[in-house]
């Protein structure tokens, strides 16, 4: 989940890995790895075009790849309820994984009828300590609270998201077992400093919360994600290659911010965007252009010119 904002300039021209990973899927001989048959894509700065368009090519590109037989999973920082935007290209599975890995999500009924296939919470202790960690870590930070279907956050947390929370008070008071909504799982706690740089934001926190949570971010501003130990973009999309028998080579993986490292790791081909964050450039094995020159569907084209 970001705000718009560009991060890096722009590469003109796809970059394939440089060299590729190591890989079980490689035979005696030295034949290339496995052809995909699962593309995964982050959403805002990656498939998305800054004024949060589908454009026409990348719809085009999005339907070869499913009738080419590769399978295309949307994995987002996005709460269920703001994935409208590509509910019409989830083609047949319907499958999208949100909140940075804490739920996997069934957008066949469309927006606001959308089902959680998979839960990945945060449990409301370890939201505690990573909340009183935090605070001590960065004084000024404020708070909001991510859950299925509710959004609660604290009076000074500013109006980042186009939506009005279900409840203001203290993130303490929102985690406590009483708490309105306290029924619902908590998906993940954003967190926000005015003041700070946003990779000393998250250095600092990552320092404080230990493996209490799993702590990341896709915004360009100071903005913090917190989900649950372990959960990432990268484990939950490896739980559902694991439920198909995708293995890791089979998999092309595109993202643009440090909530997509993990991911970008973890699969057998990655690009990064030619807007994207430091990191996710050094982490992944190739590069595409830019998400408004539509990175993404320009690698897809590639792979399925080299299928036929």
């Amino acid at each position: 989940m970001r705000e718009n904002g560009r991060v890096t300039s722009a590469t003109r021209q796809p970059e394939p890995p440089a060299s590729p990973k190591p890989s079980a899927a490689l035979e005696q001989g030295g034949t290339p790895i496995l052809p995909p048959r699962l593309i995964a894509t982050d959403l805002d700065g990656t498939l998305l075009r800054d004024d949060k368009s589908v454009s026409e090519r990348t719809v085009a590109a999005l339907a070869a790849a499913e009738e080419a037989g590769i399978e295309v999973f949307f994995v987002t920082g996005r709460p269920a309820r703001w994935m409208d935007v590509v509910s019409e290209h989830v083609h047949g599975h319907g499958l999208a994984i949100c909140g940075n890995g804490a739920a996997v999500v069934d957008l066949h009924g469309g927006p606001g009828a959308h089902r959680f296939v998979k839960v990945r919470e945060l449990a409301r202790d370890n939201a505690l300590d990573a909340v009183r960690l935090v605070r001590e870590a960065a004084p000024g930070t404020v708070f909001a609270i991510e859950q299925t279907y509710g959004f609660y956050q604290e009076p000074e947390y500013p109006k980042l998201h186009m939506e009005t929370p279900d409840g203001l008070a203290p993130a303490e008071k929102l985690l406590a077992p009483d708490a309105p909504g306290a029924d619902e799982p908590v998906l993940k706690i954003l967190a926000f400093h005015h003041e700070l740089d946003p990779d000393a934001f998250l250095t600092a926190a990552r320092i404080a919360v230990g493996d209490r949570a799993t702590v990341t971010r896709s915004s360009p501003s100071a903005l913090l994600e917190i989900s649950g130990p372990g959960v990432s973009k990268a484990s939950t999309l490896a739980l559902c290659c694991a439920e198909r028998g995708i293995s890791p080579e089979e998999v092309v993986a595109f993202g643009d911010m440090p909530n997509d490292v993990d991911m970008l790791t973890w699969a057998g081909t990655s690009y990064a965007m030619g807007n994207a964050h430091p990191d996710v450039i050094a982490a992944a094995s190739g590069r595409t252009v830019a998400n408004n020159d539509d990175g993404v569907a320009v690698v897809i084209e590639r792979i399925i010119a080299e299928r036929q």
